[in-house]
């Protein structure tokens, strides 16, 4: 036992340990004193320092990379691409400051969630001071509506419930009992003698004395937590910050070779200092930042048509390759409503359908069919209706409550039975945790009692039972009719109430309570859960499917999250890890208990951290989702964190990378088929920008080791770096997601860009590139030699276009690694297809317009020059169309691929 182990001791430990009076509470010098040493404030760490999280955008490899093109083009009179490209860094500037600067705000947004003000006994006089000046020792008065100000150890409660639902994930208000002493090891939901900062009394009045302030206290620990968690690179981000340095090492060296070869061979100084440049703006892929840029913030608009608002624009990538996702149970696979599933008296059960609040659902007999209520079920719905303090209102077919969870959903069954008529209650016997039952006096023409409560306590307040419309003595044969079923239902993790009533005499005005809750007649029993939401379960198929494990983590007792996992599919729902065994558990034993069992329960936010944690530090990629305050430190430790936007804390949607704003667990199966989808397109555009980027490299390069001329001149490598690089790779990025990508197993965490043979794939297309470049110079040089035409301009002219070209039908083939173009639909991806129409209309344009003409230096082309051209660009993708025709077992493209 630790000395913060407060819920491990009796009030008289407690009185001593922190130096108070019950009575009296502490004196002013006292508090004096103490603030000299205890604050009750959270801790956030460094302000916020906007100008730093502004200027961070621009250290990046490849903005540094930006930033030299926009330079170098200046130098060169290219103004165009000098706007162009900045224009680019300042956007992609913009939109990291946004997205950082509100990650920031998550560990502000704790404080919010602390009560402005407590009232509180010092000197033995009450009074209101504020929150922030508390300290260990003070006694603190609680009742309905207010927050708790720090953690307290109650020493008076009364009928004290509170909602711990954002801190524990507990579905519904904690009963708070101030005599009760916990072990050391107690799990955080099942410590009933404290109440904890940030959560709100929902019924009933307590005292208690401060034992944590700021940092000491739990929601201290969990700000604590999230400043503790750095921010880490997404595998993208990893893999285009190792792309762009090595792009830059490859390029810059290239261009000084080949300037270095032109000038040692005689060619104008100018003219090569002039090509060197213009080779490195068109071989380095300055667009391939802002292409990822544009390609991941279109699928956030699809995601967010999906009900996926995404936060942080590189999450979009790491949802593609999640391994692991961790879920929080409330809330998230479930709706956190509570909902009735099954009612019975002795003639009648009943199964009720529907889930949540919401109108729909179904009372359905033991045949399967829609129930007639026997008179005796009718009786048990107008109970659970008039013994009720909550309320219910209809909006949009749904129901809107107020009040209790679990009054909520007795309400919206009897809704669902028709049973909306109340009756004027004449007297109430509040719940209170020694009763276990509740009881309201109604006047329904003879005046009434009418009980709810705790099944086995009000069994034993029972002389008679309803059968029917007979009321009969309760057999010890019926009770445990009643207390069997009770525990069938209980097995399946139902929380069941029991339902009883009275007629009332003359004079009963005069009883006391105790006299009012006597000589009851049961009427029947309900038992309710939160369900899982629906689709819940066949999204969890789906990731299994897709290589991606599920793992629930839930501060809910170990029996509801067993049910809810078997429901869904998580494990086997048998082997539930509580939140004391992760303590008894080494890194290795909790790695394989988190992969196998897959259910964890009674957890505090320190365990889910680690479970984060340990799973990361075995190279998982894990996303975790989750609505509470308590979810917020293993949110943002995980690669990817997804928040609740209806449920969710504001702690926690700050925290995250993405909020889901039906609070649906299905829509984040989504969200990794759309990251999926995003990743495969940007490993299809860097497969396109580099294999013409390295034949553009390879051309002047070999051209300089063969001694040739340049092939093409500085303002021709700019022309087609703006013609092919642009419109064609932005095409590529919103190319329909392939058949069959949510079979494939997650792709490793360490995989890198050109995984799959496709560094290889790249390299043989940009040397292919290169050679038909060059045999068309060669063509056209000797044939304007023989023919006494200029041999230079047309030669440059015909490398240019089949440059130009073999990069436009290299773009159909980059659109799939797996597929032909034609097994896609050559025209199903229209804006590829127009991309690359006005590119061709742009190149024509630089041939045959005599104002472009003079400043590409180029000169009309051909018949039979085109023909070559389109013969040396385009053979590949002719093969393959050939094969497409042909008839299955002659299938040429197959052979090709």
């Amino acid at each position: 036992m630790t000395k913060d182990s407060w819920w491990s001791l009796d009030i008289d430990h407690i009185v001593r340990a922190v130096d108070t009076d019950l009575s009296a509470g502490l004196s002013d010098r006292e508090v004096n004193l103490r603030q000299q040493k205890y604050s009750n404030v959270v801790e956030m760490g460094s302000p916020i320092q906007p100008w730093r999280i502004m200027l961070n955008q621009f250290t990046d490899t490849m903005v540094l990379v930006l930033l030299g093109a926009t330079v170098i083009s200046g130098v060169i009179g290219d103004m165009a691409d000098a706007l162009t490209i900045m224009t680019i860094v300042i956007i992609n500037a913009i939109l990291g400051f946004i997205q950082e600067y509100k990650a920031e705000r998550s560990l502000e947004e704790i404080k919010k969630m602390a009560a402005p003000e407590a009232r509180v006994i010092r000197n033995g006089r009450r009074r209101t001071v504020p929150a922030t000046d508390l300290v260990p020792g003070d006694l603190v008065l609680l009742e309905a509506g207010d927050k708790a100000p720090a953690d307290l150890r109650l020493v008076s409660s009364s009928t004290l419930e509170m909602d711990e639902s954002a801190l524990t994930g507990e579905s519904v208000p904690v009963e708070k009992r101030c005599e009760s002493v916990c072990s050391p090891e107690c799990p955080l939901a099942d410590r009933t003698n404290m109440a904890f900062t940030g959560t709100s009394v929902t019924r009933g009045r307590g005292r208690g004395i401060v034992v944590g302030t700021g940092m000491n206290t739990v929601m201290g620990e969990i700000a604590g937590l999230m400043m503790e968690t750095e921010t880490e690179m997404t595998p993208l981000q990893l893999k285009l910050h190792v792309l762009g340095k090595t792009l830059i090492f490859i390029c810059l060296s290239v261009c000084l070779v080949v300037t270095s070869l032109g000038i040692a061979r005689g060619e104008d100084i100018m003219t090569m200092l002039m090509a060197g440049i213009s080779l490195a703006v068109a071989a380095i892929p300055e667009g391939l930042p802002a292409i990822v840029t544009v390609v991941l913030a279109l699928g956030v608009q699809r995601m967010a048509r999906r009900n996926a608002i995404v936060r942080k624009l590189p999450a979009v990538e790491t949802l593609g390759c999640t391994t692991v996702i961790c879920s929080d149970k409330t809330g998230t696979l479930t709706r956190n409503q509570m909902t009735v599933k099954k009612a019975a008296t002795f003639n009648q059960v009943l199964d009720i359908e529907g889930e949540g609040y919401h109108s729909k659902g179904a009372l359905i007999d033991e045949h399967g069919q829609k129930a007639r209520l026997e008179s005796g079920m009718t009786l048990l719905m107008e109970t659970a209706l008039n013994c009720n303090n909550s309320d219910l209102r209809k909006v949009n077919g749904d129901y809107e409550v107020q009040g209790d969870p679990t009054e909520a959903a007795l309400l919206v069954m009897a809704a669902k039975a028709g049973a909306l008529e109340r009756q004027m209650a004449l007297r109430e016997v509040p719940f209170d945790s020694e009763r276990k039952m509740m009881s309201v006096v109604v006047d329904s023409g003879d005046p009434h009692l009418l009980v709810k409560g705790a099944l086995d306590v009000i069994i034993n307040s029972c002389s008679h039972v309803r059968k029917g419309q007979q009321v009969v003595r309760l057999t010890a044969a019926d009770r445990d009719y009643f207390l069997s079923m009770q525990a069938k239902w209980a097995a399946g993790a139902l929380r069941i109430l029991g339902f009883a009533y009275r007629p009332l005499a003359p004079g009963w005005e005069n009883f006391s309570d105790a006299q009012l809750e006597r000589e009851l007649i049961l009427v029947g029993m309900c038992g309710m859960i939160d369900p899982p939401r629906a689709g819940t379960a066949k999204a969890v198929r789906t990731c299994l499917n897709a290589g991606i494990v599920p793992v629930m983590i839930t501060g809910d007792h170990p029996q509801t999250a067993a049910a809810i996992a078997r429901e869904i599919g998580i494990g086997s729902g048998r082997d539930v890890v509580t939140g004391p065994e992760i303590d008894r558990l080494s890194d290795h034993e909790l790695y394989d208990r988190t992969l196998n069992n897959r259910v964890f329960a009674r957890v505090s936010p320190q365990h889910k951290n680690r479970i984060v944690s340990v799973l990361k530090g075995k190279n998982q990629v894990v996303a975790m989702t989750g609505d509470g305050v308590n979810d917020a430190p293993a949110i943002k430790a995980a690669d990817i964190g997804i928040a609740m936007g209806i449920s969710g804390t504001q702690v926690s949607k700050e925290a995250s990378a993405m909020i889901l704003t039906d609070d649906d667990f299905s829509t984040i199966v989504e969200a990794v088929y759309q990251g999926r989808a995003i990743y495969d397109n940007i490993r299809k555009f860097i497969r396109y920008l580099l294999g013409c980027n390295i034949g553009e490299v390879l051309v002047m390069f070999m051209a300089s080791l063969m001694g040739l001329p340049l092939p093409l001149m500085p303002i021709q490598l700019l022309w087609v770096n703006l013609v092919t690089d642009g419109l064609p790779a932005m095409a590529l990025g919103i190319e329909a997601p392939e058949p069959g990508i949510m079979k494939r197993k997650p792709r490793p965490k360490k995989e890198g860009v050109f995984a799959h043979g496709l560094g290889w794939i790249i390299f043989g297309r940009g040397v292919y590139i290169a050679a038909i470049t060059i045999a068309a110079f060669l063509v056209g040089y000797t044939w304007a030699r023989m023919n006494g035409v200029d041999a230079l301009p047309l030669a440059r002219s015909m490398a240019f276009t089949t440059l130009v070209l073999g990069q436009l039908f290299y773009v159909f083939e980059c659109r799939s690694e797996r597929l032909s173009p034609f097994e896609l639909g050559f025209f199903s991806n229209k804006y590829l297809v127009g991309a690359v129409l006005i590119s061709v209309c742009m190149q024509l344009s630089a041939l045959y317009i005599p104002a472009l003409q003079a400043i590409f230096r180029t000169v009309p082309l051909n018949g039979w020059q085109w023909l070559l051209i389109i013969l040396l660009a385009g053979i590949k993708v002719l093969w393959r169309l050939i094969g497409y025709i042909l008839p299955g077992n002659l299938r040429l493209d197959r052979a090709a691929a």
